[in-house]
Order: C-alpha cells, then structure tokens, then sequence
C-alpha cells in the first residue's frame, strides 16, 4: 500500500506541473481524445480522490504531528479513553506507530503490539533491552527489587523468589491462604450484602482479598484489609497512588515530571509521601515478624496455624532454613534488604494484578450468561464431596488436583486477560541499534511502548471474532487447553521476566470464581459505568457496583 501511495503521488505531482506548463481552456477541450489515448491519465485521476478519501479517513485514527507540539494534542484530547484510542491508532498503523512529543522534550515513543517484535525483544534480544536507568527512576519508589533491576542482580534475585515458591510447604501454605481467606473472608461478606441487599463494589472486594492473601505470603501477616469495616489500610492507599502517578510519567516529558519531583509539588508530592509510608510499614512488619519468629524459634513444621497448615511464607521460609547463628550478619541484612523491596512490589503485583482481572472476569461473566452457564456445568461436574455443612472448606474444596480440572475456568481467565491484560503498557529502552522484525529502526535511548490492550483486539492476531469474548479459542478439539505462545497472550509476560506468579495467580482466581458461583449470582447495577483507570495496573475507573443475590439453595 505505502509503495502504491508513493507512487500515485509522484505521478499526481508531474500531471500538476503538466496542468501549469499547457493552456488549460484547450486543454480541457482535448479531456475525450487525451483519456481515450492515455487511459493511466483516468486511472490516475480517480485514484487522487481514492487517495484522499484514504488520507481522510486514516487521519482520523491517526493524530497529526503538529509543528512544536507534536501529537500532544491528540492524546489530550483522548486522554479519557486511551487505551481504546491507543488500540485504534495501532490498528490503522499496521501494529506500529511512532508518537511524537512536543519538541525539545525528547518524548519519541514507538509503539507496537505486533507479537514478532515482543518475541524480538522480551526473547531473542532481550540484552539489548534492559529495563534501563530511565524505566529504574520511573519505579525508583520500588527500590532494587525483581520489577527495576537487570543482569545478574535480576537473576539473582529471581533465583531466590523462585526457590522460596518452590520450597515443599510453599504450595499448600499458598492455596490454604486464599482458600481461608475465601471461606472466612470473602463468602460472609457477600452473604451480609445479600441480605441487607446493599451495592458492593466488587472491585474493592477482590483487591482487599489479594491484598490480605499475597502480604500474608510474603511477610506471613494478615493485614486485615477484607473485614466487615473495610479500613483503609496505609499500604494498600500507598499503592494506588504510585500506580496512578506512575502511570502519569509515562504521559508526560521525563523534564516535566523530574521539575515537578525537584519542587515537590502535585503528583509528585503524593507519590513521595506514598513512598515514604510504604516504606515505614514494611519495614516495622519485616522487623516485628522477625523479632517473633526469633524469640519463638522452631522448625518450619512447628510453625503451624490453627489447621495445623506449616507456615511457608518467605520471610518465616528463609529464617527457618538459614538460622541466624548459621549465616554472616551481612548475608542476613541484605536478605531483609532485598525482602523489603521486594515485598512492595510483590504486594503491587499479587494485589492489583489478580484483584483487578477478576473485576473485568465478573463483569465480562455478567454480559455472557452463555459462558458463566459453562462455567457452573464445569464445576459441577468435578465439584469434589463434601463430608458436611461444618466442613471448613464447604465453599473452597478444590485442591491443586482438583483446580488444574477446571479447563473451561481456565480459558475464560485467560480470554478475559486477553482482552484486559492487568498490565496493559510496558516498556523498554535500547542500548544499541536494532532491526525490528516489523522493519523499524531503534536506536540507543529509543523508548518502546508494547501496548498489551491493543494485541488482544488486533484480527491479524486473533482473527475477525477478535474483540468478542470467547473461552473456546484456548480449547483443542479434544477438550485440552490450547497453548500460545507468550509473546502472543502477553498478560504474564514474556521470556526470561514471564511471570513466577502465573499459576498461583490462576489457581486463586479459580478458587474466587468457583465459591461465588456456588453461592451467589451476580448482577451488575443497571447504568453503571465500566471503563478503565488510567493507571499502571488497569483497575476500573468507577469499580464494578453489582449487587449480591444468594442462591435459594447453595451449589447447582
């Protein structure tokens, strides 16, 4: 098409000079014999108003790079649904597009969703892609954690996260934490909306769950977020301001951002009062559970809740496995060191990520009964016995056995991250000049933005049924989950940085899912208003208000 163009236009640009050299009164007298004689003269002239009929509609979708202000402009003006114009701007843009910013500023952003660039950059390339100097200063309040750093602190790291979830206890302790969490927390809680018949905000529901669940992993504190009275925990409100603020750096020049940090004021007043709250409870919860664990010192089979489950998060897991006495004070100081950044971002990824999908999941659910009527067959038919009502674990039954059965449940999760991936931008900057594989050029500072929302909604990538929501696209013919690859369904990630978290994730998303359609149906208030926030994690900008209603009889 680029080259069809290129060329109309040059032949346009010699028939113009042509019209300027001749008379043009015995020119248009000669118009019959001249088109029977030169036919291309016709063809040329029609494609002109194809041509500009294309241009005018392209440049609908496409914003214009004006003189000094560059496409700023056009992202003020869609700033109130930019990932959908994001998504239209790539579509018309064959999946790439480079964003001009004002001058000066040096805000070049190219972005793409095009799978054979992620796999080119997040696989096959990804040491000439680093997080970068820029992307650390952007998370600067996450410390040197697994989100900011690169090369062998990266892996190292990453080689110590994974050997705590792989730790023996590590996995029951997991699924007993949400399955409690669900049974004790979550179903009460929606029995007393039901009953009183009162709006929830479901959003807020699932995101104080897997606040409660992923802080009691990592630092084995349950820090009471999901309780009748809904406090504001200062950890939770800390986070929501980074990822609104955070978000708003990658909108603005780096210089506008940096001035506002240097003066203290707006966004980046609250994103350094945030930081500074976050950081001091982490700090006193990692030093108290440390005092406790210290002064009742037992083996990780002693250290058991009421169930009798033995304690596997990772700060009881490490202690327990390195004693004090046994370990170089500096080996144990940076160990607590790497835990407390860490634990922010580990909290910021457990709770927003999985909090924020099963808002779009139940909301997705609510507009498809088709789906959610799949759903509860599958469920039923692999609903495991129950000895009694007074079983602890009436409502959460499945084990990991029983959860990796679900393969309906499975691909509804995954369509619905298809379509809104928790993390819908990420970023990265070169260190060296690159060929992409869609031809474009990167050079060193060059920022790529990979718009996650954009590559679900893409028919070169998942066919012309791409924006409706479709579990059987990720089933075989013969009933089995059907694999893509990760740089085609990005949600988790991609390459060596994919997502340790995945199953986990997965598996508390089904354990949710399955207790509230045991119990509950659900109804979205009618007019209520779902669209994304503006946000790192892409959280509903209004919640999800629904209302409760308890099933007449518990289960199917």
């Amino acid at each position: 098409m680029d080259f069809l163009l290129t060329y109309l236009e040059k032949l346009h640009t010699r028939l113009l000079q042509s019209f300027v050299a001749m008379d043009l009164l015995s020119w248009f007298a000669s118009i019959p014999s001249t088109l029977k004689a030169h036919p291309e003269i016709f063809f040329s002239i029609a494609s002109f108003f194809l041509l500009y009929i294309y241009r005018l509609k392209r440049s609908r979708s496409v914003p214009v790079n004006w003189p000094f202000i560059g496409m700023l402009p056009a992202m003020v003006a869609h700033v109130h649904h930019l990932h959908d114009y994001g998504a239209k701007i790539l579509a018309a843009s064959g999946m790439n597009f480079t964003f001009k910013g004002p001058w000066f500023t040096g805000m070049e952003l190219f972005m793409t969703c095009d799978p054979a660039n992620v796999n080119h950059v997040f696989n096959t390339h990804l040491p000439i892609y680093p997080k970068g100097e820029e992307f650390r200063e952007m998370f600067e309040i996450f410390g040197e954690s697994l989100l900011t750093t690169d090369d062998e602190k990266w892996k190292a790291q990453r080689k110590m996260i994974h050997n705590l979830m792989i730790n023996r206890n590590f996995r029951a302790y997991e699924l007993h934490i949400s399955r409690n969490k669900v049974e004790k927390g979550l179903v009460p809680i929606l029995n007393r909306f039901a009953e009183e018949k009162k709006i929830v905000d479901l959003e807020d529901l699932f995101t104080r769950l897997t606040f409660d669940t992923i802080f009691d992993m990592a630092l084995g504190v349950d820090p009471g977020s999901l309780s009748p009275e809904f406090p504001i925990h200062p950890l939770a409100e800390a986070l929501d301001v980074a990822s609104e603020v955070i978000f708003h750096r990658h909108l603005v020049p780096k210089s506008w951002w940096k001035v506002m940090k240097w003066l203290n004021i707006g966004k980046e007043r609250k994103l350094a009062i945030a930081g500074e709250k976050m950081d001091k409870f982490v700090k006193e919860t990692i030093a108290k559970r440390r005092e406790y664990i210290s002064k009742n010192r037992c083996d990780q089979d002693d250290c058991k809740d009421e169930h009798a489950v033995p304690r596997a998060d990772f700060l009881t897991t490490y202690m327990i496995q390195t004693p004090e006495d046994g370990k170089k004070p500096a080996d144990i100081e940076e160990f607590y060191e790497f835990l407390h950044s860490n634990a922010k971002s580990l909290v910021l990824a457990g709770r927003d990520t999985t909090g924020a999908a099963m808002a779009w999941f139940f909301w997705l659910l609510c507009k498809n009964p088709r789906v959610q009527q799949k759903i509860v067959e599958e469920l039923k038919a692999n609903w495991p016995e129950v000895e009694d009502e007074t079983s602890r674990n009436k409502n959460t039954p499945f084990d990991h056995d029983g959860l990796s059965k679900l393969v309906y449940l499975y691909a509804a999760l995954c369509e619905c991250l298809r379509l809104y991936p928790t993390v819908a931008v990420q970023r990265k900057s070169a260190i060296k000049t690159d060929v992409l594989p869609s031809g474009h050029t990167v050079h060193p500072g060059t920022v790529l933005i990979f718009h996650l929302y954009s590559m679900g909604r893409m028919e070169e990538i998942w066919g012309k049924d791409c924006l409706e929501f479709k579990p059987e696209r990720w089933i075989l013919d013969n009933g089995e989950l059907k694999y893509e690859p990760s740089y085609k369904f990005f949600a988790f990630n991609s390459g060596p940085r994919i997502c340790l978290g995945k199953e986990m994730s997965i598996n508390k998303m089904k354990t949710i899912v399955a207790a509230m359609l045991y119990n509950f149906q659900i109804e979205i208030v009618e007019g209520h208003v779902v669209e994304p926030k503006l946000s790192v994690i892409m959280h509903m900008k209004n919640g999800l208000k629904a209302r409760i209603i308890k099933k007449e009889k518990r289960g199917w």
